[in-house]
């Protein structure tokens, strides 16, 4: 069984067909989807998605890249909730300092703020981070959170070392599946089967050779075959021990 660690299939991308979407990941043996919100107003769709389907579980949580529309006042709701509504985790939430992106000072005072609820809730977090992995191990390390993923994993070996010391799992999506990112690719193949999740983040991070195309659930198996000639192993025990690490994170996860 596969699980997709990471998808937003409350996106209007997925609005015309999302029953077909996921049929097609059935059809493949990806049976369960994590969606994370990115804003306060995506939170009520993410916890409809999750109540009428039993293969979604929800995160809620505001996106660092997209605060130029959120009131930091919002955040005055999300503990309430996250804990009436079936969180799983915090996210998605981190810091993006991409150009163009809100003032970094911002995007920390929204982080903190949910990484305090995320304490305080006992949840795991799902961390964005861009340009910005230096920084965010320095705020992570001066909290006592339960776990949780980082999520678009494309770090160095030494990176993933730290972020793992900190008790995150990584997340590992299309971006392995670029010839060029060497840099990902070795990373990959001395990390231990425990430290590591699979994800599409769907309909975003599109594989190699899909470039252009909206990405699914579904070709996470595409990502899956990649990481199996890299670590020498079976698509099968990847899909097995990476579920295992997924539901062993998530304390509610049933």
């Amino acid at each position: 069984m596969f699980i997709d660690s990471h998808c937003h299939l409350d996106f209007i991308d997925f609005e015309p067909d999302l029953d077909l979407v996921i049929a097609r990941a059935y059809a493949e043996n990806v049976q369960a989807f994590v969606v994370p919100s990115i804003s306060y107003q995506s939170w009520q769709r993410v916890c409809e998605l999750k109540t009428a389907r039993s293969s979604i579980r929800a995160a809620y949580g505001i996106h660092p890249y997209f605060l130029a529309q959120e009131k930091f006042a919002n955040l005055d709701f999300l503990e309430a909730f996250a804990a009436e509504n079936g969180a799983i985790a915090i996210g998605e939430i981190g810091l993006d300092y991409w150009p163009g992106s809100v003032n970094h000072e911002i995007q920390k005072r929204f982080l903190l703020r949910q990484l305090d609820i995320a304490q305080n809730l006992h949840l795991p977090v799902i961390l964005h981070a861009r340009k910005s992995y230096d920084e965010l191990l320095l705020i992570l390390k001066k909290y006592s959170l339960v776990g949780g993923i980082l999520h678009a994993f494309t770090g160095s070996e030494v990176q993933a070392k730290r972020f793992i010391e900190q008790g995150l799992l990584l997340g590992i999506g299309g971006s392995v599946t670029y010839p060029r990112a060497q840099k990902t690719r070795r990373m990959l193949k001395g990390l231990s089967d425990q430290h590591f999740v699979l994800e599409t983040d769907s309909p975003d991070m599109p594989l190699s050779g899909l470039q252009g195309l909206r990405n699914e659930p579904v070709n996470i198996t595409k990502v899956a075959h990649v990481i199996a000639e890299l670590r020498e192993q079976e698509v099968s025990e990847i899909a097995d021990y990476t579920s295992v690490n997924i539901m062993k994170l998530f304390k509610n996860w049933n």
